[in-house]
């Protein structure tokens, strides 16, 4: 199994190379796609250094900046692995979690995972109170219009097959995006899964980016991905489908 690692880059000049150490630490398979969205700091320079260092790292960049969402639909086009993994460029998300992560795919039980921050009982550091509660009452709301019972819709960790995460075309040019994604992985009727992991976010002093504005972006793109049509494309069945035939077949 090829992992791919999608890393969006914007203006992450002072934790890249730290996170794309510890990304390529992990005992995978795997190709690292960084998309610089028209950083105007470093990112790109050290983007290419990292890039000659290391032949399984690949570099694109974007002229003018299209948010998270852009950077995302151009990683997910490029990538040629069997699982495509979405990574922040900042030290928020731990790579050591890739294994628990990748393990419910690896096993045939999922086709996507998500990385839930609220899982577990966090132990060590605090976190923002109304970043957190906000995060969780727009899981709360996303799962209401897409039934699906996730504890943390808007986390950075979400894990693919490639034949979902083509299949995504994503549209969203903002943070909107982690709703959009959730709404067109509830309409494929494909089998998700959620393991915990662990967290260090950021304040906003260090360069945390998302904000109550994109708390309201994000529950408006809530109710207009669920009344939107799926891309067109091949039915996936899903985990628990080609679980059920094998068990058929025995």
């Amino acid at each position: 199994m090829k992992l791919s690692v999608v890393i969006p880059v914007y203006n992450e000049e002072r934790t890249l190379a730290t996170i794309v150490g510890r990304v390529l630490e992990q005992p995978f398979e795997m190709e690292v796609v960084l998309v610089d969205d028209g950083s105007k700091d470093r990112s790109r320079e050290i983007m290419a250094e990292l890039a000659a260092a290391h032949p399984e790292i690949r570099c694109i960049f974007h002229e003018v900046n299209k948010g998270k969402g852009g950077a995302l639909s151009t990683g997910f086009a490029s990538v040629t692995g069997d699982v495509v993994l979405v990574q922040d460029a900042d030290l928020e998300y731990d790579p050591s979690d890739y294994a628990a992560l990748l393990q419910p795919i690896i096993d045939g039980n999922a086709d996507v995972v998500y990385g839930s921050r609220f899982r577990k009982v966090p132990v060590g550091q605090v976190h923002a109170f109304w970043h957190t509660h906000g995060n969780r009452m727009l899981t709360l709301v996303s799962n209401m219009f897409t039934d699906l019972h996730l504890s943390d819709m808007e986390t950075c960790y979400k894990v693919y097959r490639a034949e979902v995460a083509r299949r995504l075309d994503i549209q969203s040019r903002t943070f909107a995006v982690e709703p959009e994604v959730t709404a067109k992985v509830a309409k494929m009727g494909v089998t998700v899964w959620e393991v915990p992991i662990s967290y260090h976010g950021r304040a906003y002093h260090e360069g945390k980016k998302i904000g109550l504005k994109d708390a309201f972006i994000a529950m408006w793109a809530i109710v207009r991905w669920r009344f939107a049509k799926l891309p067109d494309g091949p039915k996936i069945v899903s985990a628990d489908d080609r679980k059920a035939a094998a068990h058929a077949k025995a």
